[in-house]
């Protein structure tokens, strides 16, 4: 086990180079208000107070209280038998967790960074997604693996990567990315519950962002369903689907276009796997064009297989080519102004949904 102090030490470093940013738009509402830090605490809070299988495992998760202080307050509680602090061996804690599934615990696993992920993929698709199936069904493994997930700020290429559509592509595995306050809370909850692995993509720079919420979502019972989008913004002129931080981007594009006359709908995905492609394509052929959005690379990308869904199911309803934003197809740059350049932005959405309204001159006529 790490000692204290190199924890301590670990965790003050990594929140030094990684300063917590406001990006997203501010709320103002009597509703009571809710961190994503504070939903993803409680989620765990409950879930680990109603059943005593669940249990957390990570770098820096007790005596430190988290990187990112998910964990706040639940060394305390539970003790070191459910909060267990782990060495720095990806491969090793999560290979632990895996088979604490088998055995019909219910392991949830924090990765510092998803980026960290990468030494334990072995165990997350050979033997946690492969199981049930391998099995004949005789075998679940109810696992969760969830940790900051994307771009941060000043990290480099090698902790600003997204896996969004790395892990989605694996059968076995139901990849989940909470926007909201009401997505961690909920869709926590039921990732835990979930007889599945299930990997649970945050994002850093949303740790600690406040959102309303309301008495539902407070409830010890409040569950979001798995596989299901949530519509943010009703609108009849184009379709805007993002998820995780970019929803906030969206949303704020949706509100610059309604200034210029165009109505846009955002579609919050929540759920990478299973996709909710039922709701993308009734809000395709209602508004008859298509933005997706991510910080992922292009290629290959969630947004790739919105497209393909959209053109499978509803090519009749499009009336302009789809728009895909995403990340660029290079590894992050650790300059500010390069890093900004390597990201989606407000402005790039905004563009797009006005080429697909034909609001805007084409990019291969500006060329």
């Amino acid at each position: 086990m790490l000692g204290i102090v190199r924890q301590k030490m670990l965790g003050q470093s990594l929140l030094k180079i990684r300063p917590a940013i406001s990006v997203l738009r501010s709320y103002s509402s009597a509703a009571k208000q809710m961190t994503v830090r504070e939903a993803l605490n409680s989620a765990l809070d409950e879930e680990m107070s109603a059943d005593p299988k669940v249990f957390l495992m990570g770098e820096e998760v007790g005596e430190y209280q988290g990187a990112y202080k998910i964990s706040k307050g639940l060394l305390e509680k539970y003790g070191p038998e459910r909060v267990l602090d782990t060495p720095i061996t990806e491969a090793g804690f999560a290979g632990i967790g895996v088979g604490a599934a088998y055995y019909g615990l219910k392991p949830v696993v924090e990765f510092m960074t998803f980026n960290f992920s990468m030494q334990a993929i072995d165990h997350i698709i050979n033997s946690a997604a492969k199981s049930n199936y391998m099995s004949a069904g005789q075998m679940s493994v109810p696992i969760v693996f969830r940790g900051p997930n994307g771009a941060a700020a000043g990290v480099g290429a090698q902790h600003s990567q997204c896996y969004a559509s790395w892990y989605a592509s694996c059968p076995g595995l139901k990849v989940l990315s909470p926007y909201s306050s009401e997505d961690a809370r909920g869709l926590l909850k039921a990732a835990i519950r979930d007889p599945d692995p299930v990997v649970f993509l945050e994002n850093e720079l949303l740790y600690g962002e406040s959102f309303p919420v309301s008495d539902e979502v407070l409830d010890s019972s409040f569950c979001l369903p798995i596989g299901k989008a949530k519509i943010e913004r009703k609108g009849k002129d184009v379709t805007i689907t993002a998820f995780s931080k970019m929803v906030g981007y969206a949303l704020k594009a949706a509100e610059i276009l309604e200034k210029e006359g165009i109505d846009a709908e955002v579609i919050n995905l929540r759920s990478i796997r299973p996709l909710d492609r039922s709701t993308i394509n009734a809000s395709v052929r209602k508004t008859n064009r298509l933005i997706t959005v991510e910080e992922g690379f292009p290629q290959h990308g969630v947004g790739a297989e919105i497209c393909a869904s959209v053109v499978e199911e509803s090519f009749a309803y499009l009336d302009a080519p789809v728009e895909r934003i995403a990340g660029a197809d290079v590894p992050m740059p650790y300059a500010a102004n390069l890093e900004r350049m390597a990201v989606p932005q407000v402005e790039d959405i905004v563009r797009a949904a006005k080429r697909a309204c034909y609001r805007a001159v084409p990019l291969a006529a500006a060329a």
